[in-house]
């Protein structure tokens, strides 16, 4: 059965440990029968769609890091029904605390076999979003270990802002990195995902994710959602006005965070 177009109920003890630590794991969320009914179709829109057709040892970090595909839901309209499903908005907004939530864009992230390591980051780095308001679900396809690449997350540095004007990169694992020890956040990695969990990290929270040293794909979808009445902020580095552009359809800085691809889920 398909309950993608439920609303999704979650208890105040998870919504508040998201609020301290900037992450939650929630099992099941998509069931098997979900997860075995759409994902041949993403399977099909990353094979059209994602650009990726340099060998590994040509790329850079970022590059080995992951096939990354974005805004599926655009070319395809079976992973539309998946990415603009109200049962993972709901969570979404409950763990945010908010009413309502609009999608900011999905992406497909594929580490490849032999894959390279996710270098410590900040996803709102890239986001001209004037909120603290900002989620991701991270839901793999098919079950995933730790050897294949699991997102690793530093507990509670959501709350300390952004630390740096840093893009992912091998500067940003490095300082990032310094940061976390510095810090003593507490870093969490699941021990084992199967297809259908999901993982909701808070846009601030520092996080990352190991190489794929597996001989299987690690395939994993992720929708990105923010507070609806979020207005756009002036950029602050080129990829937020890449963003502003891409994702927000050029809309003026000052103005409600609403163009034709931010649906109101």
């Amino acid at each position: 059965m398909d309950t993608l177009k439920d609303r999704f109920n979650i208890n105040h003890d998870l919504i508040s440990a998201y609020q301290q630590k900037g992450y939650a794991l929630i099992r099941n969320l998509a069931t098997q029968d979900e997860i075995a009914h759409y994902r041949p179709w993403i399977l099909d829109a990353v094979k059209k769609l994602n650009p990726e057709s340099r060998k590994m040892e040509d790329r850079d970090t970022y590059g080995k890091a992951f096939l990354q595909t974005m805004n599926l839901w655009e070319a395809d309209a079976k992973v539309k029904e998946f990415t603009l499903a109200k049962k993972f908005a709901s969570v979404a907004a409950q763990l945010m605390g908010v009413n309502r939530v609009r999608l900011y864009h999905d992406q497909a992230l594929f580490k490849e076999p032999g894959g390279g390591f996710t270098p410590w980051h900040q996803d709102q780095y890239y986001w001209p979003l004037e909120t603290k308001s900002t989620i991701t679900l991270w839901m793999p396809l098919i079950d995933i270990t730790t050897d294949m690449g699991m997102l690793t997350f530093a507990g509670g540095s959501h709350k300390d802002g952004l630390v740096k004007n840093l893009e992912i990169s091998d500067e940003s694992e490095k300082e990032l990195d310094e940061h976390v020890t510095e810090k003593g956040y507490p870093v969490f990695m699941p021990d084992q995902m199967q297809a259908g969990d999901a993982t909701f990290h808070a846009g601030l929270i520092l996080h990352k994710a190991p190489g794929n040293s597996s001989k299987i794909m690690r395939e994993v979808m992720t929708i990105i959602y923010y507070e609806d009445g979020a207005k756009i902020s002036e950029p602050i580095n080129e990829w937020q006005e890449k963003d502003r552009q891409r994702w927000l359809q050029g809309q003026e800085i000052g103005l409600e965070a609403a163009s034709a691809l931010n649906p109101l889920i």
